[in-house]
């Protein structure tokens, strides 16, 4: 079995979670390596659920943070095991996220006494189907191991602060016709020409624009994919486009669907896929307090993370972790050492003061 020394150097440490293979659900190897590297911990309590291990203080602050981040990562793409090269360490999940991970493992190991209670989540299955993400199967079936007033997702955040998440939505934009030989064209309906009314208003559409806590949220409404036809020689009689809207975090996912279906008056549209955004909540003392101790302008979230779970249980969440993220899922994933080094220090200076 796999062991991780949380007694190691924070670059060390990211190295060997690294070197734990933990491709979406196959977790249990390094989900047994968190567990019995935190049972030890006399000011933990260490909870399991599946693959996902929450650690947390009891200590009666009148705050509660929760740090959060994810075991698991995409396939390999020849970027197995690690490789530290000079200030950089490369390694499939380096960047997305392990070494955020080896960042929370080390505050659970060295942060005994923190000025705030603590949770630490250490999950499964967020690189797949949502149906997987334990973060999520939390708080569907066990939302108090969640609770707290302010969150922090080490997802790679450049070591910058980038607070809250847009909210996603996908929809089929469907129309129809009647088919007709391509010769005869004036005897059918041609479908794909009924989609020229969607695709002039995507065209044509203004992005909103809205400040939340200080932050500009920009929305977005784009076609993403498209679909019609029979033959060479047929005039269709169905087309699809399928359109993605990335909205503000102030809508809600109700408010979102209504506004496309005012956009596209007089369409049918299906959604196929949908989440909700997340508040920054950067008034709350806590979120204050960290974004002091970063010492950074904070930065919208231009897409979605899983700081939206957070917000569903009506907690403010922010992402934060190092690596720049224009990394993850790629052949050369990687993770500055340095990025390693100030994002460790300064979590354990805001939980310490």
């Amino acid at each position: 079995m796999a062991t991780i020394d949380l007694t190691s150097d924070i670059v060390t440490l990211t190295a060997a979670l690294i070197d734990i293979a933990s491709e979406s659900l196959q977790e249990q190897e390094i989900a047994d390596a968190v567990e019995s590297a935190l049972q030890p911990l006399d000011h933990l309590e260490v909870v399991r659920d599946g693959n996902t291990i929450v650690a947390r203080t009891a200590l009666g602050r009148p705050e509660r943070v929760v740090i959060a981040g994810h075991l698991d990562t995409v396939p390999a793409n020849d970027n197995f095991p690690s490789r530290l090269d000079g200030d950089v360490l490369f390694g499939l999940g380096s960047c997305d996220m392990k070494g955020g991970v080896a960042v929370a493992l080390l505050l659970a190991a060295t942060v005994p006494d923190p000025v705030r209670d603590v949770t630490y989540v250490f999950y499964d299955g967020e690189e797949i189907a949502a149906e997987h993400n334990g973060l999520g199967r939390l708080a569907r079936e066990r939302p108090e191991l969640l609770a707290g007033d302010f969150a922090i997702l080490m997802e790679p955040s450049d070591a910058g602060v980038e607070a809250g998440c847009q909210g996603t939505m996908r929809v089929e934009i469907r129309t129809t016709g009647e088919r007709a030989h391509s010769a005869r064209s004036w005897m059918g309906s041609n479908a794909i020409h009924a989609l020229s009314p969607v695709l002039e208003t995507l065209t044509t559409y203004t992005a909103r624009e809205v400040e939340i806590d200080g932050l500009v949220y920009r929305e977005g409404l784009n076609a993403v994919g498209i679909r019609g036809g029979v033959a060479g020689n047929v005039v269709p009689d169905e087309a699809v486009v399928t359109v993605n809207y990335r909205f503000a975090p102030d809508r809600s996912e109700e408010q979102a669907h209504q506004h496309l279906q005012d956009v596209f008056a007089g369409f049918e549209l299906t959604i196929t896929d949908s989440a909700p955004g997340a508040l920054p909540g950067l008034s709350r003392p806590a979120a204050a307090a960290f974004v002091t101790a970063v010492g950074a302008q904070p930065r919208p979230k231009f897409g979605w993370t899983d700081v939206a779970q957070f917000t569903q249980l009506g907690i403010p969440a922010v992402n934060y972790g190092p690596g720049d993220p224009i990394y993850a899922h790629k052949a050369d994933e990687q993770v500055p050492v340095e990025h390693l080094h100030r994002v460790h220090e300064t979590l354990t200076r805001w939980l310490q003061t």
